[in-house]
């Protein structure tokens, strides 16, 4: 019972109840993680077998911090605990049931890239037009078909247009050739054991009984299916703690739902609700920014954050000309605090809606000198040179797998053409052979030359001797065995170009990664190996060891702090983010998403927006966002042209520009420039009509084809000689009559 003095007293009655159902709403910086491992330390303590308990988190790297921190609290008898993500503890789960539904246990996990190819293969095949119809498209259809727990039979009977139609067709033939490959995607791990649960009573009864406690973190980012799967599971014993904050739901693109943490008390009448709302994180500053701003959406449940910190600095409002000086000012602003407040490069984050925006950041930040590191960016198991080892490596692991088999096939080249590829698919199809079967017989295939009948030959014969090494030599060496004798290293070192000296860099960091997991994990073997590959997140890749200042967007920085916070493009159209129609439902969305930037910040954090920017290869004349109208007015200070003044947030209904403008590329020196009077603008544009012939300063000539919106809201649509029709916002598009 010790380690619970070191919570507060809420906590402490958080961790204290074990039995039944219980909500844990958690806000930003109130010590959730600190509460679900507390809680699950203490069941271990309290004489629960490690092995009944299931604890599900939303990153393999909160996972591991928290295994480490309860076998510090509980010892090593804390080990059998099954904690992972979703996926990653579900895909351990069909590990051992796969044959039931008709796999095999070696079956490869497909990640957006694969599956993605698998769509193209299908819409090929039934001579669907890739043009016509993107693959991109109809594959996030199925995920997110698959997410609702809908099948392709329901997707066709829904249609209401042909893409419709198109999609419930190649979803059908995508599962057939998902399961000819013995493989998987994402949304399987979690589809595929609610039909195993549904369809075999005995199986869910074993794990029932197997999972007496289920803990489950980040409970507002679940989908249907996780909670379909979670409600299977807690049946019995009903021993479900899910913790959560429902104004950090952020994930409804990737099908969360936020009913479920807001109707969880409708699911478990009887659960126990404890809230935690002693924020340690931020300033007193900080979070009654957030505050206000949160406060604004209907659908949540209540909480009321509060905080011993000190009340810190104010929150600046950084007011840029357009999105360079964006850059400039920000990079100014972190060597400025490295300076005043002593502070690291990796102390600060720079956060973002898109991660286009970064662009303009990371040239300011390079042109100062400054270190960074990109969060989400070309992911290192996405790299060219580090696919095609993975797909050799599963070939071998799983010999179904025609997908990874057609990569590794002409890796590295050996002249095997798209009209052998088609013979070898059509034989193989016809025998009822995977392609790694049929290339052993390319003897028997009509119309192949000696020369690709040789090579085809050497593939089948490459991976016959390394299944066989692969059972006398560990993982780690079979692997490098197998690179060396592919010469891609070799390759890369006789091209000598910078690009071919990374790629040999990277292949030689994959080589070192599968040491290290097999020392790490003597037991383990391939497959384990590239099913971590597999499932491994933006976050868990990200080191932050590394002296530098991180970019990211807002959706990767949940459940992440720093001493100094950066959120950029607060404008209309960019944060919040539309495209059409923003109801209620997405703009409360984007406004949790904006409360969810806010509360990263430790000490300092500030708001930036630009009065134009470059979208889409376009100029756009933004509004400063809605959401610099909700931070209230308190403690909230203005940077333009590097001075400071106080203002009431509410002044945001007007718009003010910065007077800097940037001399020349890359120069950090400024000139004033007087700035047209925008709010007292308005006699000029209610003065234009359709049909006028105008000019803009960037455009050029163009004639006004329709008018909309009114006062400060008015937008014009104009079709320019230059660049076509663009739509503007007449506030700030200075149109003259011509």
């Amino acid at each position: 019972m010790s380690f619970l003095s070191d919570l507060n007293p809420s906590q402490r009655e958080a961790v204290k109840i074990l039995e039944g159902p219980v909500i844990i709403v958690a806000g930003a910086g109130s010590g959730k993680t600190r509460v679900l491992t507390y809680r699950t330390a203490r069941l271990v303590q309290v004489g629960v077998p490690a092995y009944q308990i299931l604890a599900l988190t939303f990153t393999n790297k909160a996972a591991k911090e928290m295994k480490e921190r309860i076998a510090q609290l509980v010892g090593s008898s804390s080990k059998s605990i099954w904690m992972g993500t979703f996926h990653s503890m579900f895909a351990r789960v069909l590990r051992l049931e796969s044959e039931k539904l008709g796999y095999g246990r070696n079956f490869t996990i497909y990640d957006e890239q694969d599956s993605l190819k698998v769509v193209k293969n299908v819409m090929n095949a039934q001579g669907i037009s890739l043009q016509q119809f993107n693959p991109q498209a109809i594959r996030s259809r199925i995920s997110g078909a698959k997410n609702r727990l809908v099948g392709p039979e329901e997707v066709a009977s829904q249609a209401v247009d042909q893409f419709d139609e198109v999609s419930a067709k190649v979803f059908a033939r995508y599962q057939k050739a998902m399961k000819r490959n013995n493989a998987m995607d994402f949304d399987d791990l979690l589809v595929l054991p609610i039909h195993l649960f549904e369809h075999n009573k005995k199986i869910l009864n074993d794990y029932q009984e197997r999972f007496r406690f289920i803990l489950v973190d980040e409970y507002q980012d679940t989908n249907k299916a996780q909670y379909v799967l979670l409600k299977q599971l807690a049946a019995k014993y009903k021993n479900i703690c899910v913790v959560g904050d429902d104004a950090q739901s952020i994930y409804a693109f990737r099908g969360a739902e936020i009913r479920n943490i807001l109707d969880y008390q409708v699911d478990y009448p009887e659960a126990k609700l404890f809230r935690l709302e002693q924020n340690y994180r931020s300033t007193k500053t900080i979070l009654a920014i957030a505050d206000s701003v949160i406060k604004n959406n209907v659908d949540q449940i209540p909480k009321n954050l509060w905080t011993d910190n000190q009340t810190g600095e104010p929150v600046a409002i950084l007011e840029c000309a357009d999105d360079k000086d964006e850059g400039i000012q920000i990079a100014q602003r972190i060597l400025e605090d490295i300076y005043r407040l002593k502070l690291d490069f990796k102390d600060f984050a720079l956060l973002y809606r898109t991660n286009a925006q970064s662009r303009s950041l990371e040239d300011a930040l390079r042109k100062n000198g400054i270190p960074y590191t990109i969060v989400g960016g070309i992911e290192f198991y996405q790299r060219k040179e580090v696919k095609d080892v993975l797909a050799f490596l599963r070939v071998l692991t799983n010999p179904l797998d025609n997908e990874s088999f057609l990569r590794a096939l002409n890796c590295p080249n050996r002249g095997i053409g798209d009209v052998t590829v088609e013979r070898l698919q059509a034989f193989a199809e016809r025998k009822g052979l995977s392609l790694l079967d049929a290339v052993h017989h390319a003897a028997e295939i009509s119309h192949l030359g000696a020369r690709t009948r040789g090579a085809l030959l050497w593939v089948g014969d490459f991976f016959k001797r390394h299944q066989h090494l692969k059972t006398i030599m560990s993982m780690s060496e079979v692997s490098r065995t197998m690179v060396d004798e592919l010469g891609i290293l070799r390759q890369f070192k006789e091209e000598g170009t910078p690009d071919a000296i990374a790629r040999w860099e990277n292949v030689q960091e994959l080589l070192s990664a599968i040491s290290e997991f097999s020392s790490e994990h003597p037991e383990a073997n391939l497959e384990n190996f590239l099913e971590e590959v597999s499932l491994v997140s933006d976050i868990d890749n990200w080191d932050d060891a590394h002296n530098a200042v991180t970019l990211m967007t807002l959706h990767s920085a949940k459940g992440l702090e720093f001493p100094a916070a950066f959120i950029t493009g607060l404008e209309e159209g960019l944060l919040p983010l539309f495209t059409t129609v923003l109801g209620n439902k997405e703009l409360e969305e984007e406004r949790r998403l904006f409360y969810v930037g806010i509360t990263r910040a430790m000490r300092n954090l500030y708001l930036s927006f630009a009065g134009v920017r470059y979208r889409y290869g376009d100029v756009t004349y933004p509004s400063p966002s809605r959401f610099l109208d909700e931070i209230g007015s308190e403690r909230i200070q203005r940077i333009t042209s590097g001075k400071h003044s106080s203002f009431s947030g509410d002044e945001f209904s007007g718009t003010r520009r910065s007077n800097r403008r940037v001399r020349a590329e890359g120069s950090s020196d400024y000139f004033t420039d007087p700035i047209p009077d925008y709010e007292n603008a308005t006699d000029t544009v209610q003065s234009l009509q359709v049909g006028m012939t105008v000019h803009h300063d960037v455009f050029g000539k163009g004639r006004i084809v329709s008018l909309s919106g009114t006062g400060e809201s008015m937008k014009a649509s104009v079709e320019f000689s230059s660049v076509g029709r663009k739509q503007l916002l007449l506030k700030y598009a200075r149109l003259k009559v011509v």
